[in-house]
């Protein structure tokens, strides 16, 4: 055990920190709406749109996310190539930030496991507060917002701290798309010395420690929210 090469590639593997940590957040910006809208239209069970959606959450969830990440990252720049020279443009595409592909698949990934969280936790909420809300005048927007969505979210909060920590062990897989993330970084530190036993436990700590912060945070968010499914409840 090289425990010089170890202490020397954790301190570069932090570098890759915040690279994970901006896909991780617009990851979740870019798929919060997004898995609102589709998790309300499969709750809704809008006709057409709900089976439409229902095949995407089924591909997504029935497929690996390494499959996802080379699919992608393989079809999509040869086709944004094509499209962008039938119109003229002289932007190469294969100069663009590999972060952007990452983030495709990241988002359609969280989008379809978000959405399912949405459309369970709306599932929780009793019908008969939309009718009572809808009976005082309040509009279906308005609903959503003050009676449907608050409760809800206090169900989703352990199934959304168990999708971001999710997440950020999926981002491991960027490395695939060419993303200087922790785990690229670890192996190109490895790759130079074959020391690869000792990075990857480096990189173990890392992710192992990021995911126990982010549990922590969703703990103390939950111990905040009890108070307001107890009132809701009651």
């Amino acid at each position: 055990m090289n425990l010089q090469f170890m202490s020397r590639t954790f301190i570069a593997c932090l570098k890759g920190i915040p690279t994970t940590l901006i896909i991780v957040s617009l990851t979740i910006l870019i798929s919060t709406p997004l898995a609102i809208l589709v998790g309300i239209a499969r709750y809704k069970k809008i006709k057409v749109l709900h089976q439409i959606l229902s095949v995407y959450t089924s591909f997504i969830r029935g497929t690996p996310s390494i499959l996802q990440i080379y699919l992608v990252y393989n079809t999509v720049p040869s086709m944004l190539a094509i499209f962008l020279k039938n119109i003229g443009s002289e932007v190469n595409v294969f100069d663009l930030n590999p972060i952007i592909y990452a983030l495709i698949v990241f988002v359609l990934n969280i989008t379809a496991t978000f959405s399912e969280i949405v459309r369970s936790a709306l599932m929780t909420v009793d019908k008969g507060q939309y009718e009572a809300a809808q009976t005082v005048g309040l509009s279906r927007l308005r609903t959503y917002q003050r009676i449907i969505f608050p409760q809800a979210i206090v169900s989703a909060i352990p199934n959304i701290c168990t999708l971001i920590v999710g997440l950020i062990k999926m981002t491991s897989l960027a490395f695939a798309m060419t993303v200087q993330d922790i785990m690229a970084i670890a192996k190109i530190e490895a790759g130079n010395s074959y020391n690869y036993i000792e990075a990857y436990i480096d990189v173990f700590i890392i992710y192992f420690v990021l995911c126990i912060l982010i549990e922590a945070i969703f703990k103390r968010i939950e111990v905040r929210t009890k108070r307001f499914k107890f009132q809701t409840a009651t």
